[in-house]
């Protein structure tokens, strides 16, 4: 909508592969806009700080998802399959491992493998509504972090056609790999706690992530989860749908991106507020003109109180 306001010759959209990145990165830029991983995020700011160009950065990270044992089950299990399986998985937001009381983890499970079925008529591979993995190589990666823990649904994989299907792992433990790097595809790992405090820990094992999730209806719960973990934005019993709201500023925060844009934020993000100051000629005030007698510095130390 905005694009459609502004002048053709002034946008431009170049397709290419990491040498026209480098290219774009030389030249002196007002504004450096970059959306993908962390490793190239630092990268793309190295190359702005020669020229000292403002940067917004979206990288990621391992957002997690919690559920409480008093979350409303039927609702998580179709809201956290839908925020996780949009673009396959592909998503910066997009929930990367999920952990659950032990005491509705297989209740869960049983609800969320329903949900997903239902979403592709058990044929993910022949459904117009499921996507594919950006590339083979991407394939291959996700193939070896599926190695960890059990496979309760999903698994298949296919690297010629590009489809990895939706895929729940359970019994997965904080230091297995599928812990160690962010997913970026249809796999949800799944991790059970006795504890609710448990969850603080597993989640800052990794760096301050994009996005949290969390599921429960209880309140002190949730403002208690607010205070204790650091992201750069949160959904409470939702997934995804905060970066649809335009009065919601999004991004970052240290490992997982900096600056903010959506809505009025993204106006300010991309524009030079520039401070303008007017004098008027009529009068000149005398006072701040040395040489400064102690009755000046009186009347001066008075004026800025």
């Amino acid at each position: 909508m905005i694009l459609s306001k502004i002048p053709r010759e002034l946008v431009a959209l170049i397709k290419g592969n990491h040498t026209t990145n480098d290219y774009l990165l030389e030249q002196k830029f007002d504004y450096i806009f970059f959306t993908g991983s962390p490793r190239v995020g630092k990268l793309v700011m190295k190359k702005a700080a020669e020229n000292l160009t403002p940067v917004s950065l979206e990288l990621g990270g391992k957002n997690p998802c919690v559920v409480a044992a008093d979350a409303r089950l039927d609702f998580a299990a179709k809201r956290i399959a839908w925020g996780k399986l949009i673009n396959c998985g592909q998503t910066c937001v997009s929930p990367d491992y999920l952990l659950i009381d032990n005491r509705v983890k297989d209740r869960f499970l049983e609800l969320i493998s329903k949900e997903i079925r239902s979403f592709f008529n058990n044929d993910p591979k022949n459904s117009n509504d499921f996507a594919r993995i950006i590339s083979q190589e991407n394939v291959l990666r996700l193939e070896e972090l599926m190695k960890s823990g059990q496979i309760v649904l999903g698994g298949d994989t296919d690297a010629v056609t590009r489809f990895v299907s939706p895929t729940i792992i359970k019994d997965v433990m904080p230091g297995d790999p599928i812990m160690q790097e962010e997913i970026f595809g249809p796999v949800l790992p799944v991790i059970g706690f006795e504890k609710f405090g448990e969850v603080y820990g597993i989640i800052e094992q990794n760096p301050k992530p994009l996005a949290t999730y969390i599921f429960s209806r209880d309140k002190k719960l949730v403002r208690e989860f607010l205070k204790k973990t650091r992201s750069g934005n949160v959904a409470i019993n939702e997934t995804v749908m905060q970066i649809a709201s335009p009065y919601l500023p999004y991004g970052g925060v240290g490992p997982s991106g900096m600056g903010r844009y959506h809505g009025k934020k993204s106006f300010e993000t991309f524009s030079n507020m520039r401070s303008v100051l007017e004098k008027s000629n009529l009068v000149d005030i005398w006072i701040r003109y040395p040489p400064y007698s102690k009755f000046k510095t009186k009347i001066i130390s008075f004026l800025m109180r």
